[in-house]
């Protein structure tokens, strides 16, 4: 099989995997406080998304709870919406990339198929299938840096984009690691290994909290500051607060964890399997396959379960203050008297 069709057939095949190892048994909560009536309707179906896009059916984009007419290329999925632009890209590498307020068009021919990019001013990133890391003048399209790399023998299909942090690019690897750049140098500095396994093994999760960076796989957390620290877990979704990590496990649980990764409160959902968790004001918000939010405190000591509507076939796509289910927005902003 050829580099340009990897990616598509290791995130399908990432796909049935997922799907087809569930157990017979399932979530059965034995007290619901009702269905979840804060809702609102999108134009049309999500078919494609990335961790901060997502494609509608009537091919225009979703970004930050905002529908934009950008009308993307056919045979193109959504990448990235970074610094202005929207990124967007095929299976032959070809990158597109679309100012947001102008819908002004640039194309870069990368040749190769792309996993992963982010752009800051006139520089742009690319993880590509192959584990390959690249950084390209946006203006002249002329290749600053490439770093060979490797890939895992199948992909979790929460990949992970690039990040700029002033002068330095950090790639979010395929194979579990953290590859620090110096854009104006045009050199390596360092290589974090988060994780080490054949399968599914790419970043799934970045963000930086109190000064450390927190990485993980789906297998493995790591916080990197003036020291590091790694926690075994199976990650199904990971969020956070300005003070500490919310974290819902394969196995059932919800985790708080403190940024150096000890745990402060745990609760379990006997047989959960969740899609999707976020924080809002002072509750935390999970979502599970069966049908159901659960509503928790920070602390999690108490929750309220409620019915949500979803299907095996749904997509799902997360905001700061929403999940959208389809073509359904969940609001997690509460108006009702019952959430105080």
């Amino acid at each position: 099989m050829s580099i340009k069709r990897s990616l598509s057939f290791i995130l399908i095949s990432s796909i049935f995997f997922f799907s087809g190892c569930s157990t017979k048994e399932v979530f059965e909560p034995q007290n619901i406080s009702g269905e979840w009536e804060e809702t609102n309707q999108l134009p049309s179906r999500i078919i494609d998304k990335s961790t901060n896009v997502a494609l509608l059916e009537n091919n225009t984009v979703l970004i930050n709870n905002k529908n934009y007419d950008i009308k993307i290329k056919e045979g193109f999925r959504v990448l990235n919406s970074t610094k202005g632009y929207l990124l967007t890209t095929n299976i032959d590498g070809e990158l597109h990339l679309y100012d947001i307020s102008s819908k002004k068009l640039i194309q870069l021919s990368l040749k190769k198929t792309i996993a992963a990019a982010s752009t800051d001013g006139d520089v742009i990133a690319v993880v590509f299938a192959d584990g390959d890391l690249g950084l390209y003048s946006l203006w002249n399209k002329e290749l600053l840096l490439k770093l060979d790399g490797s890939s895992s023998i199948a992909l979790d299909s929460r990949i992970v984009n690039p990040y700029f942090m002033d002068d330095l690019v950090l790639y979010l690897t395929l194979d579990g690691k953290v590859v620090i750049v110096n854009k104006k140098l045009r050199k390596k500095l360092r290589t974090i290994i988060v994780s080490a396994t054949e399968y599914f093994n790419n970043v799934i999760f970045f963000d930086i909290l109190q000064n450390k960076l927190i990485v993980a796989t789906a297998t493995k957390i790591l916080s990197f500051g003036s020291s590091e620290q790694r926690m075994d877990l199976e990650a199904r979704d990971i969020t956070h607060d300005k003070e500490d990590l919310y974290i819902a496990t394969k196995q059932g649980d919800i985790l708080k964890v403190s940024p150096d990764l000890h745990i402060k409160a745990k609760v379990h959902f006997p047989f959960a399997h969740f899609l999707a968790l976020r924080v809002e004001d002072d509750k935390i918000y999970a979502l599970e396959k069966e049908g159901y939010l659960i509503e928790l405190s920070k602390d999690l000591l108490q929750y309220k379960i409620y019915e949500i509507d979803i299907d095996d076939e749904s997509t799902i796509y997360q905001t700061k203050d929403r999940i959208y289910i389809n073509n359904k927005a969940i609001l997690l902003k509460r108006t009702n008297a019952d959430s105080k």
